[in-house]
């Protein structure tokens, strides 16, 4: 199945939304940070620790964002997130000082926690219920293109304006783009009637069977984002490790982003004819199979990054469509607000994990522990199916019980 036609404005209006809200905050001190560090004279770590903050919020803000889209639609989320993420911009290219960066990166995070990709999914989930699979898969190609068109972008905009113009120009854009292009494509979702007695639309309750489920699910994805973001983070490092200049680490590090856009059309090309299990299976098996063979010392990496790119693609089609097809469409945004939670915690403080083993055990005591928690994950992609067909079958009655009489109860 593909999105029917009436809803590629607004998909095409969130993919925008979300290439430019990845590319003003996650991406961007990829770009910036040294400038910001030789112009400042702030440590460059304390600059990337204003990320790790960021993200913190974000995590926090996270399963109130879930709940709000939810109760509210996701239209006025997304439009606060705008907001958020212009302000924060806004205080990076006024801060007179390190702390002042420092809170302007917790603005940002607050707008992180509510307009990134699980409240960009949780906004479709909303739309279009337990149908919303397909705009999901076709909203991660937009987002695949973020790094691939933002770090120019960024690049042009340091060249020209320097760092406290970028973000000002990126602040610009938000207000004046991707503002604008919620409020007119994104419609206003219906609200959900509640019966007497019946939980809210918005609550995250779990029943009994369901809890098992949910915690290996939420293991995964915080298991999965720990690895994601050191890899992401020191790749670059990790290349230059194996022997490779800088100039063919970085020419190799752009495999990643093609290989993500080509196994999401892939997906899109499969029809959702599959359930979404068998598309997290599959992308947690290629990043596990991707670390393991760069640790192991392949002398092909550019076929390593390119297998640990598919998988990564489909990761995120699997993250956002599995917990729909688990756990249904009225739950759905709530339910992905708490698993944000821990995995935006576990990718903040990543990074400067993955940097304290490289400084102190070197680049293969990284890649070792990045090819550990790949073969982590494909555990719990196991366990995660066996509590899968637990939960599915039904509870069988207890042999003192006595069946009802054949014309009920008389």
């Amino acid at each position: 199945m593909i999105p029917q036609p009436g809803r590629w404005p607004v998909i095409s209006a969130l993919g925008i939304v979300q290439i430019l809200a990845w590319g003003c905050s996650y991406y961007l001190l990829t770009v910036l940070g040294p400038s910001i560090a030789a112009e400042t004279g702030w440590p460059l770590p304390w600059i990337f620790g204003s990320l790790t903050a960021g993200m913190l919020a974000a995590g926090a803000v996270a399963p109130t964002a879930g709940r709000m889209i939810g109760r509210h639609g996701g239209r006025p989320v997304l439009a606060v997130s705008g907001l958020l993420l212009a302000l924060g911009l806004v205080g990076l290219a006024l801060a007179p000082n390190l702390p002042v960066f420092v809170v302007a990166w917790l603005v940002i995070g607050a707008g992180m926690g509510s307009g990134l990709y699980d409240a960009a999914f949780a906004t479709l989930g909303r739309l279009y219920g337990a149908d919303a699979r397909p705009a999901i898969t076709s909203l991660t190609l937009w987002g695949g293109f973020s790094s691939t068109l933002c770090w120019p972008l960024s690049a042009f905009l340091l060249a020209h304006l320097g760092w406290r113009g970028t973000c000002l120009t990126y602040a610009a854009l938000q207000l004046g783009l991707c503002l604008p292009l919620v409020l007119r494509f994104v419609p206003r979702a219906a609200p959900r009637p509640v019966a007497a007695g019946a939980p809210r639309p918005d609550a995250a309750s779990l029943d009994p069977g369901e809890r098992p489920t949910f915690l290996v699910l939420a293991a995964l994805v915080t298991c999965t984002g720990i690895a994601t973001s050191i890899f992401s983070v020191h790749l670059l490092t990790l290349l230059q490790d194996r022997g490779l200049s800088l100039a063919a680490a970085v020419s190799l590090g752009t495999l990643v982003g093609p290989s993500q856009v080509g196994a999401r059309l892939l997906e899109v090309a499969n029809r959702s004819r599959h359930h979404p299990i068998w598309t997290l299976t599959v992308a947690v098996v290629l990043m596990a199979l991707g670390l393991v063979l760069l640790w192991s010392g392949l002398q092909a990496p550019g076929l390593v990054l390119v297998i640990y790119g598919a998988g990564n693609g489909l990761y995120s089609i699997g993250r956002g469509t599995l917990p729909l097809a688990l756990f249904g469409p009225e739950r759905y945004a709530a339910l992905l607000g708490r698993l944000a939670k821990p995995s935006l915690a576990a990718q903040a403080v990543a990074p400067s994990a993955g940097a304290y083993l490289i400084a102190h055990g070197g680049a293969d005591a990284a890649l070792l522990a990045l090819a550990i928690l790949g073969v982590i994950d494909v555990a719990l992609v196991a366990l995660l199916w066996r509590v899968r067909r637990r939960a599915a079958v039904p509870v069988p009655a207890r042999h003192d019980e006595k069946p009802l009489p054949q014309g009920g109860r008389g």
